[in-house]
């Protein structure tokens, strides 16, 4: 089976601290994707945030599609990475990049490499990423709007 590289791109008017908090905010989540659920998977009486390591359990409101990542890279600000750990589509690796914008705001590119894919797929996953790249910029952007 071929692989496929998959980028998206898209800016917001929010600093990228608030885009990268946004992004480990498991309960903002459905506010801004299809997933209906997205749940931290730490250990027992754990009350920390997230670091490398930790897996997360994503439930889709398209299928009810289910899947876990592994977190595999977080650079506050900057980076966060992840490798898809179980699920439909396990052999999935994501990142989001997020760099200052020229005029302020962030510029958010989020990358993502299927090990295996299904021509049939591609178009989707390209299209799939797109909005949820799009969908993380406006809510980030919402988020300063309702607090200026």
């Amino acid at each position: 089976m071929p692989s496929l590289a998959v980028t998206a791109t898209s800016r917001s008017s929010a600093p990228a601290a608030l885009v990268y908090a946004v992004l480990l905010d498991a309960e903002s989540w459905p506010s801004w994707t299809s997933y209906y659920e997205v749940d931290w998977e730490l250990p027992a009486g754990a009350e920390r945030p997230a670091r490398v390591g930790d897996l997360r359990t994503i439930r889709s409101r398209l299928g009810g599609v289910c899947r876990r990542e592994r977190i595999v890279e977080m650079v506050p600000d900057q980076r966060f990475s992840y490798d898809q750990a179980a699920g439909l589509f396990s052999s999935h690796r994501g990142s989001m990049d997020l760099a200052p914008a020229p005029h302020g705001g962030t510029d958010i590119t989020w990358s993502a490499t299927y090990r295996h894919t299904l021509p049939l797929l591609d178009t989707v996953r390209r299209r799939r990423l797109q909005v949820l790249t799009h969908d993380l910029a406006s809510y980030a952007s919402s988020v300063v709007s309702r607090h200026s």
